[in-house]
């Protein structure tokens, strides 16, 4: 087999770090004002407008819904005219919705509010940025995506105190007007000023390995081109399945988590107060991958993080409960979370090279989005039919399916690289 082609083009530092920046802080923005905004306004919509919890929750479901079915389509989009404008358009059409949720009187305009959120999600946040980061510099699209991941972790201790606060200062109505108006005053620009306009320049040729990062096997990456035709799917549909486990854990845990670390035995502010720790833990990860984790291949990298989800919940199902119990629960969790984030940009690159990224990416999140919808429900009726603890087994088993689905993964990818070589 022909030495991989490793002259992809790739942005001068400085164009990189400007990118890094600018969707760090519009990551920050667009996941605080959409994903997590019912985190802390859910109770003030339900106090203003008498809606039922569920039915105001029910948003965030339809949001991620419609999100899953465009994925696929986003992601082809934003390889053929660049993730810069792509972006930029979604955060006006995310400020538009946002708009149309402020003007809601009623459940029906504030649902149809809700699923136009979720359209614009799908252009603004992780999967549009990553593979904006990997037009820019495809050979270190991982370290990239590492550093972004860093600065949008701190979305929710950002916006779910300024939600509060807003919320308390205005009404929920103002708060979501000024969202609205953060997307479209400050990230659409920032979108255009933070990623270079796009010609296809970075239509890297097939052979250019995405798995030409910084890794413990660079020899054997060396060796590899990028999946194509029956391999690539292979090779999608298993990682798909992983995406999928996490994504449910991750829905759940959205929604859920501080109810589920009560239960371990803790009063309910110690568990909100847990809660808000994960994202610390998250970013404890994310720092971890960029000090020492960078040395892994990206496959392996997601061993780890997959393995941490079902390790994570073994201590609420064994151990005595009370506060050190919870403590490492969330500890381990929110590291889980922290890292996958970067597995789900950086093992598509890894696999499948840097050419029609985006549309890897998309299709990689439809079946990781329509989980992370249905969880909160799911999870919701199953607790409601067999209490926390097999709530939490249940949790676990989706945890341990996602860590065999990556194990496979691994040992199949391990077991086609001789024939590869020798082809």
């Amino acid at each position: 087999m022909a030495a991989p082609d490793l002259t992809a083009p790739t942005a001068a530092p400085a164009t990189v770090v400007r990118a890094v920046l600018a969707l760090g802080l519009t990551q920050i923005i667009g996941w605080g004002t959409s994903f997590y905004a019912l985190g802390v306004l859910a109770g003030p919509i339900e106090s203003g407008t008498g809606w039922s919890g569920p039915a105001i929750f029910a948003g965030a479901t339809l949001a991620l819904f419609a999100a899953g079915l465009i994925s696929t389509a986003v992601g082809r989009a934003i390889d053929v005219y660049g993730a810069r404008r792509i972006m930029a358009i979604g955060s006006i059409a995310q400020g538009l919705a946002l708009a149309v949720v402020a003007t809601a009187e009623t459940l029906t305009h504030y649902l149809v509010g809700w699923t136009l959120v979720g359209l614009a999600m799908r252009l603004t946040l992780y999967d549009a940025a990553f593979a904006g980061l990997v037009q820019i510099d495809p050979v270190n699209g991982r370290r990239s995506i590492a550093y972004l991941t860093l600065l949008g972790g701190f979305a929710s201790t950002v916006f779910w105190p300024v939600g509060y606060l807003l919320a308390e200062v205005t009404d929920w109505q103002t708060t979501f007007w000024i969202y609205a108006a953060l997307n479209i005053f400050i990230c659409a620009p920032l979108h255009f000023a933070g990623l270079p306009s796009w010609s296809g320049r970075a239509q890297v040729q097939p052979e250019t390995p995405g798995a030409a990062l910084p890794s413990a096997e660079p020899q054997a990456q060396a060796r590899d081109m990028p999946l194509d035709g029956r391999a690539r799917t292979q090779a999608m549909l298993l990682f798909s399945i992983v995406m999928a486990a996490y994504s449910f854990n991750f829905g759940v845990g959205g929604v859920h988590l501080v109810r589920i670390i009560e239960a371990a035995g803790v009063t309910a502010a110690i568990a909100v107060a847990l809660g808000a720790y994960k994202g610390v833990a998250q970013v404890i990860g994310r720092v971890w991958e960029l000090v020492y984790g960078r040395k892994l291949a990206a496959l392996n990298l997601g061993r780890v993080s997959i393995a941490l989800l079902p390790i994570s919940f073994v201590p609420l199902l064994f151990a005595h409960g009370g506060l050190e119990t919870a403590v490492i629960f969330a500890t381990v969790y929110g590291i889980s979370n922290g890292l996958m984030t970067i597995v789900r940009g950086a093992v598509p690159l890894a696999l499948f090279g840097a050419r029609d990224y985006g549309t890897v990416l998309g299709i990689l999140a439809t079946p990781a989005l329509i989980c992370n919808a249905l969880a909160p429900v799911v999870f919701a009726w199953f607790v409601d039919a067999y209490g926390y603890r097999a709530g939490t087994w249940l949790l676990l088993g989706v945890g341990v399916a996602g860590w065999i689905a990556m194990e496979g993964l691994k040992v199949w990818h391990d077991r086609r690289r001789p024939a590869a070589s020798t082809a």
